[in-house]
């Protein structure tokens, strides 16, 4: 504030004595109005100056005008100093700000340079022992693939010995099931032989025996009894019937196939024979027949 004064002395000086000049036209004009207000008296004889309100109120605006055109400028002086000032100050500060940031960035340059180089020491060292520990790993690695290698192949080794065991062992029990089952089918053919021959042994002895020849003679007489003879039918009649039939007697087709009678003679035997049935049963189950000759001779 000192210092704005001394280097502003006169302008300040300037605007007091105007201002000072203002207030003693005020006054005049004021005792000026007061005197031709006041009733008429013998008047004075003054050695005045008469002034015109109308110079004297431009003279005021004048001066009113030059001193706000005087402050205005003081002010935007002040404010010109102060902003230079103050620009003043930025840049020292932010020349301050570059110089520390710059000293900063200098100071981490050189913290990042010892940071890399202890890193790369720190590598470095890292690296020999990792050198080191990989070649173990490697080694043990080695030696535990040539374990696994040896474990595989003596698996394999066992599984082969295991599976050649297993189809040697197979072989041979397939082989004895085929023995026993030749030897089962071999048994069952002789058995069911022994069986075909005592069954025709038996068939033999029984067709060799009477009972076949009365077996027969009861079916002709059964077939004789249900035949009626018809006109045409003439003394001597032979003939040779074909007779199916089921167990049980039933007969299914009965056909004559030689016969020396005419056809109405053919079909009374055909007609006897379904009227017979069902057939008396043989004496001896091995009689049974399910085709049968039979001899018709109803004369005899």
């Amino acid at each position: 504030m000192p210092g704005f004064l001394r280097e502003h002395s006169w302008s300040i000086v300037f605007s007091v004595a105007l201002h000072g000049l203002l207030v003693a036209v005020f006054a005049a004009a004021t005792l000026l109005t007061l005197h031709q207000s006041m009733p008429s008296v013998q008047p004075i004889a003054v050695d005045a100056v008469v002034i015109d309100s109308q110079v004297l109120h431009a003279a005021q605006r004048a001066l009113t005008e030059r001193a706000e055109q005087e402050a205005a400028r003081l002010r935007a002086a002040a404010d010109a100093k102060a902003a230079a000032e103050a620009a003043e100050a930025k840049a020292a500060a932010d020349a301050q700000t570059a110089a520390q940031e710059e000293h900063a960035a200098e100071e981490a340059k050189v913290a990042a340079a010892e940071a890399e180089r202890t890193k790369q020491a720190q590598v470095a060292r890292l690296s020999d022992a990792q050198k080191v520990a990989a070649a173990k790993r490697a080694e043990e690695l080695k030696r535990v693939e040539e374990l696994k290698r040896a474990e595989d192949a003596k698996r394999a080794e066992d599984a082969k010995r295991l599976e050649n065991a297993k189809r040697t062992a197979d072989a041979k029990q397939a082989e004895d099931a085929k023995h026993a089952a030749d030897l089962k089918a071999k048994a069952e053919r002789e058995a069911e032989l022994r069986r075909q021959l005592a069954e025709e042994e038996h068939v033999s002895a029984v067709e060799a025996s009477p009972a076949r020849a009365q077996y027969i003679a009861r079916l002709s007489s059964r077939i004789q009894n249900a035949w009626i003879k018809p006109p045409s039918a003439h003394a001597g009649l032979d003939c040779v019937v074909n007779i199916t039939q089921v167990p049980g007697g039933e007969v299914t087709s009965a056909h004559v196939s030689q016969c020396n009678g005419d056809a109405a003679a053919r079909q009374s035997i055909e007609n006897a024979v379904y009227r017979a049935s069902p057939l008396p049963p043989p004496p001896d189950p091995a009689l049974f027949e399910r085709n049968l000759v039979i001899h018709f001779h109803p004369d005899e």
